[in-house]
C-alpha cells in the first residue's frame, strides 16, 4: 500500500475515504462511487464488496466504529435500554384528551364515567419484537418429515452412487 492518509495505518488516501463513506450509510456501492473510484452499478457493486472483504479495511471500519461510539455514547446498550423505555412509556397509556386539552369522559360497563385512556399496543409490541430478535427469541425452525419409505429410498440412491451402479 503506498500513499496512506493520517491516522490510517496500511490504508491509501482513497481506502481512508472508502472508510469514511461507508460509515454514513453503509451503503457500500454508493461508498465506493463517493470515494472517487471509478466504476458504477455492478461493477462498483463488485468492487466494493472486494474492499469490504479487505481485512485492513474491515480493521479501519471496525475502529472507526468504535471511536464514535465512544464518542456519542450510542452503543447497544444505549439502544436496548431506550427500547424497553419506550415499550414501558407505551404500556402506560395515556388519557385522551379533546382540543383544549381537557379529559375525554367515558361511561363505564357500570354506568360509572371516568376519563378515556388511550394504550399504544402497537408501539409497545413493536419494541418486544425488537428486542426478541435481538435476544434471537424468534428463530423460524423448519421441521421436516421424512418417511421410512423415502429414507430407505435416500439410503438405496447413496449406495448405488458409491458403487457407480444407476
Amino acid at each position: 500500500m503506498t500513499k496512506t492518509a493520517k491516522g490510517a495505518v496500511g490504508l491509501t488516501a482513497r481506502q481512508s475515504r472508502f472508510v469514511d463513506e461507508y460509515l454514513k450509510d453503509l451503503d457500500a456501492a454508493e461508498a465506493y462511487q463517493r470515494a472517487d473510484y471509478k466504476a458504477k452499478g455492478r461493477s462498483a457493486e463488485n468492487a466494493a464488496s472486494r474492499l469490504l472483504g479487505n481485512i485492513v479495511i474491515q480493521e479501519a471500519i471496525q475502529e472507526r466504529m468504535d471511536r464514535r461510539s465512544e464518542r456519542t455514547q450510542i452503543d447497544a446498550d444505549f439502544v436496548i435500554n431506550g427500547i424497553a423505555k419506550n415499550i414501558t412509556r407505551c404500556e402506560q397509556g395515556a388519557p385522551v384528551r379533546d382540543r383544549d386539552g381537557a379529559p375525554v369522559m367515558t361511561e363505564g360497563p357500570d354506568g360509572e364515567v371516568a376519563p378515556m385512556w388511550k394504550y399504544d399496543a402497537t408501539s409497545a409490541l413493536k419494541g418486544y419484537e425488537m428486542l426478541g430478535k435481538h435476544l434471537k427469541l424468534f428463530t423460524d425452525k423448519v421441521e421436516h418429515d421424512v418417511s421410512d419409505r423415502m429414507a430407505d429410498m435416500i439410503l438405496e440412491a447413496r449406495k448405488r452412487a458409491r458403487h457407480g451402479d444407476e
